[in-house]
């Protein structure tokens, strides 16, 4: 998510100040994309430059609270009215490290594929606890207290379902690589070969043919 965006989001409820910015955005999101108090004050400085937010004086401690200008207004308005795109690729390091692993010597990819679906797997009921505790939180909520527990809520959902699909994926690559080592090959002499685990010219096409098919 883009710190800007975020940032602008909250100035749009009212002006705060940087740490208080921070901590709302962390409490909004439970946590999950920590900023540090330099990021949020190198943001407003830029959004600053930009014309999207202004400054608002010094309160008696000296800290410099901020609002939106209506440049800024109509920027969160126009965020909130368009889709997220994803033109580019994001870098996944376990997407990455498959697509390596089957094409160097030596890899056990299978057991590579089996520690991640054990660490996911582990991972996804941590994350179930917590929205359990999370629902019987906001459940016991007062009319209008929920709102910080509903969207730790849709955090945790996006997180669980994300985990979800990478144990979908990690056993598509499974189910792939295993149909890969059967598939019948013709040598250079034109006698059928059964391509055996480990490198073959063939791996990283197996791999894109793998995130093409699976559900990531």
């Amino acid at each position: 998510m883009s710190v800007k965006q975020g940032l602008l989001a909250l100035l749009a409820t009212e002006p705060m100040y940087g740490a208080r910015l921070r901590a709302e955005f962390e409490s909004r999101t439970g946590g999950t994309w920590p900023l540090n108090v330099g990021q949020v004050y190198t943001t407003l400085a830029r959004l600053e430059r930009d014309g999207l937010v202004e400054a608002i004086g010094e309160d008696a401690e000296g800290r410099i609270s901020y609002r939106l200008t209506r440049t800024g207004r109509a920027e969160v308005a126009m965020w909130w009215a368009s889709p997220v795109t994803r033109e580019t690729t994001p870098r996944d390091e376990l997407v990455i490290k498959l697509a390596l692993a089957v094409t160097v010597d030596g890899v056990d990819v299978n057991r590579v594929v089996q520690t991640q679906r054990t660490a996911t797997l582990r991972h996804l009921q941590d994350l179930t606890r917590l929205k359990q505790r999370a629902t019987t939180h906001h459940e016991a909520a007062a009319d209008g207290d929920g709102q910080v527990d509903l969207a730790w809520l849709l955090v945790l959902e996006n997180l669980i379902y994300a985990g979800e699909a990478e144990v979908r994926w990690l056993d598509h690559v499974e189910a792939r690589l295993v149909r890969e080592a059967n598939r019948p090959r013709k040598s250079a002499d034109g006698i059928p070969t059964t391509v055996q685990d480990g490198t073959t010219d063939s791996a990283t096409r197996m791999v894109s043919n793998a995130l093409k098919g699976g559900t990531r």
